[in-house]
């Protein structure tokens, strides 16, 4: 059984539209949701989570409507999102003394084992945590209450490389027991490289591809070569191109590279997809 599934979401706002958002995640996974700012990553999970009314679609967690049982299914859901603001100057052991009091399943010495992992000190405000810290305080509230699926909004901006790699182990840590997932958005591509079984790339509010990691990768290729050989038939191939100094580059889908003989054909990196994908219908010449 999936542990998340998502069925056609859509929200509309006077300038963005989230169109018919759909995917779903098993238990034992890490998936990471990517695209640009704006194009629909916030709005999608906190329409996941009720936060932001959808105009349409369903999401089922573990196999029921969340919407229908959201104070059932709350209980095993660990949420970091990127409003962390809201208990700026309270100390680290009053915000976790009150939020355990929405839990019945709150474990107190699993918290307290957690927060010696992490060094967070108990009369420390959220102040004056940095935002490495701030991200494992409540990561350390989600594990406290045995959430089983983990929502994070961006849980690595911010953080110094050292940092952000500590993080990562961390998530990779709570999948390996195959009960818990996690869902994550990020910007940091490099992060989802390191962690992610799956990708889910949105795009001005419409989903682009939802695959595992590797295959993402493995259906484009970036090609260089001269500028003067990139015809109007072999232009019409690529997703989007870009002239400069030496030649041009492009990204093409990697069923289409046997057009490209006599170029350098090279894999591309999830940020390449990105930044190509992005700039399609505005090429650089």
């Amino acid at each position: 059984m999936n542990i998340l599934e998502v069925r056609d979401l859509s929200k509309r706002y006077p300038k963005f539209h989230l169109r018919d958002v759909s995917f779903s995640l098993e238990p034992g996974y890490i998936m990471g949701f990517i695209g640009v700012n704006g194009a629909g990553k916030t709005t999608t999970l906190k329409s996941i989570l009720n936060m932001v009314h959808p105009d349409g679609g369903s999401v089922l967690i573990n196999g029921k409507e969340f919407r229908e049982n959201e104070l059932e299914l709350k209980q095993m859901i660990g949420v970091v999102l990127g409003d962390k603001d809201v208990y700026n100057l309270y100390r680290v052991g009053k915000i976790a003394r009150v939020v355990s009091r929405f839990y019945p399943g709150w474990d107190d010495a699993a918290y307290r084992s957690y927060c010696d992992r992490f060094d967070l000190d108990q009369d420390r405000r959220l102040v004056e945590l940095s935002q490495g810290m701030r991200t494992k305080f409540f990561l350390t509230i989600a594990l406290s209450h045995d959430a089983k699926l983990f929502i994070f909004d961006e849980p690595t901006s911010g953080l110094d490389p050292a940092a952000r790699d500590d993080l990562l182990a961390i998530f990779q840590e709570l999948v390996k027991d195959g009960d818990r997932s996690i869902l994550y958005s990020t910007h940091i591509t490099s992060d989802l490289e390191k962690c992610a079984d799956f990708v889910t790339y949105i795009d001005d509010g419409e989903l682009l591809d939802v695959t595992t990691k590797d295959d993402f990768i493995d259906a484009y290729r970036i090609v260089q070569g001269k500028w003067e050989s990139l015809d109007s038939r072999l232009k019409g191939k690529t997703i989007s191109h870009r002239k400069h100094d030496y030649g041009f580059s492009a990204l093409i889908r990697r069923v289409d590279a046997g057009a490209f003989s006599g170029f350098q054909i090279d894999p591309p990196s999830i940020e390449d997809i990105m930044i190509y994908h992005t700039r399609r219908g505005r090429n650089h010449e």
